[in-house]
């Protein structure tokens, strides 16, 4: 059986998370920043990109070795044994990126990386004519940070955050990854209330009830590597089919998400349904400000509107301050508030019992943690 050296990319600041994961799934790892490193086979690619909830992508890494020049580029690139994962049709975009490196020029670094690939290929292939790429897709990325290049190759295809079930997504969406982040970071359990006061087309619930009921992520979508020679046909029917045996089905959850846009609110349980957790959530139309509850010890979390993402500077601070005032009285809920707006605090009228720094996109936010009154234990 064929082992790889495996990458699995995620955004800054929630690498521990994805290693936490694949611990989770039974594999030894090494986090790094935006990435965490893991050894595995065909069988293992599957199921990673599967399971894995809060990460990018699952590449393999064909080859790192340092370049100053472009022959060093070329040379290095076509002594890799490309033959062993690449048909003789096979389709290979070579995308790129450099930093702080001598070789900055990124089109002149992936038409070299093309160019030593073809050369192998086509000596190994016997071909004296152009390579045919008609057959399946193997994106391929030359990375080149501080002159050090990493030649890697891309088994997912569109983004992990991309579960499927978001047809529609309303303004300025939260992807499915960060969704899944911000629930690992708190402190809720399937058997807890769990409220979204800002839930818009609903990705947090959604993600929170998928990872209550061990549903897999990826289970309704298709991946950019089943259709690589590499893996047999019954590898990805057999991994999504023990996938499926590991759903709970006996689970009654308590989560609810609420809007001030009615239509949102219909766009939420439409990706709900889609995603098949609709029976678990409660959605409906509500003012942040009305919210009451006689629930005790739940969890809320919520990524409202900051100051340059859908509302005015002004219209922002009032929803803070009204998040202060309403959210007070519920005591022993931990709440769980992300935003790009570092004087949230100051609005909010409370400060946090901790913050974390997380990247939504390019954006920088601060993801503020209120946590409640602890449940008295009896003796």
């Amino acid at each position: 059986m064929q082992h790889f050296q495996l990458m699995a990319t995620c955004a800054a600041g929630i690498e521990a998370l994805v290693g936490k994961e694949l611990r989770e799934l039974g594999y030894t790892c090494q986090v790094e920043n935006g990435r965490v490193l893991f050894q595995g086979s065909a069988e293992d690619i599957a199921k990673t990109n599967l399971w894995l909830r809060t990460a990018d992508r699952i590449k393999i890494i064909l080859g790192q070795f340092k370049a100053k020049t472009f022959e060093e580029l070329f040379q290095q690139t076509k002594a890799l044994p490309w033959e062993t994962l690449l048909p003789m049709d096979a389709n290979f975009p070579v995308s790129g990126k450099s930093v702080k490196s001598i070789l900055h020029h990124v089109p002149s670094c992936q038409a070299i990386t093309k160019k030593a690939i073809v050369t192998r290929l086509s000596d190994y292939y016997h071909r004296k004519t152009k390579l045919p790429e008609t057959g399946a897709i193997y994106p391929i990325e030359v990375s080149i940070l501080k002159d050090i290049v990493t030649l890697t190759l891309d088994t997912t295809g569109s983004s992990l955050f991309k579960r499927g079930y978001r047809s529609e997504k309303g303004g300025a969406p939260l992807k499915e990854n960060m969704a899944a982040a911000l629930v690992s970071l708190t402190t809720w359990f399937p058997d807890r209330p769990l409220y979204d006061p800002t839930c818009g087309s609903g990705t947090i619930l959604i993600e929170a009830a998928l990872m209550a009921l061990n549903i897999a992520p990826g289970l309704n979508r298709e991946f950019v590597s089943q259709h690589w020679r590499l893996f047999d046909n019954t590898i990805w029917q057999e991994a999504k089919q023990e996938a499926k045996k590991h759903i709970k089905t006996d689970i009654t959850l308590d989560i609810l998400g609420t809007d001030i846009d009615p239509a949102m609110i219909d766009i939420a349980k439409c990706n709900a349904e889609k995603a098949g957790v609709s029976q678990h959530i409660t959605f409906k139309q509500m003012q942040l400000s009305d919210f009451k509850t006689t629930k005790e010890f739940g969890i809320l979390i919520s990524n409202p509107p900051y100051g340059d993402r859908l509302l005015d500077e002004e219209k922002v601070h009032h929803l803070y301050r009204q998040m202060g005032e309403t959210y007070a009285h519920i005591p022993t809920w931990s709440k769980y508030i992300l935003t790009s707006d570092l004087a949230f605090e100051d609005y909010y009228g409370q400060k946090a019992t901790k913050k974390r720094k997380l990247y939504n996109g390019a954006l920088r936010t601060d993801f503020f943690q209120f946590w409640g009154i602890k449940p008295k234990r009896h003796n």
